[in-house]
């Protein structure tokens, strides 16, 4: 191999390395997103819980009110529980659609990793390579 040739080379791996810790950094911004996101829908489970929890409490000609705006407006129990269940039902399916979002960004940062492992490796070969044909 020339010394040319060996430039070449790692100006390539140069430029696959920088495009590869770019994609990483994506990733890692995108999988900061949905930890976030997940932290916040837990949350809001949380708080639909005890909620629920406050409802079921409550004797079934107890007066319920709801905030629609600035004005509080008399609900019926058992719609109030109802909606309350569906917040709690639909807020676990977006749990657990993020829970494999962040399962699958887990492993593409995996993935990742090991090619800019290699990658890096191969660099290192090839720094190596045009050293000793320089000292020639």
């Amino acid at each position: 191999m020339s010394s040319f040739q060996a430039m070449q080379q790692k100006e390539s791996l140069q430029k696959r390395i920088q495009h590869e810790v770019e994609q990483y950094q994506k990733t890692q911004k995108d999988y900061q997103k949905y930890i976030g996101g997940r932290q916040q829908l837990d949350a809001q489970l949380n708080e639909n819980i005890q909620v629920k929890e406050e409802l079921d409490r409550l004797e079934a000609a107890a007066n319920v009110y709801k905030m629609i705006g600035p004005v509080l407006v008399k609900q019926d129990l058992h719609e109030a529980k109802q909606n309350v269940q569906k917040r709690i039902d639909y807020i676990n399916g977006e749990l657990k659609r993020h829970d494999g979002l962040i399962q699958n960004l887990e492993k593409k940062q995996e993935e990742q990793r090991e090619i800019l492992a290699n990658l890096q490796k191969n660099y290192q070969q090839a720094q190596q390579a045009q050293a000793k044909i320089n000292s020639r």
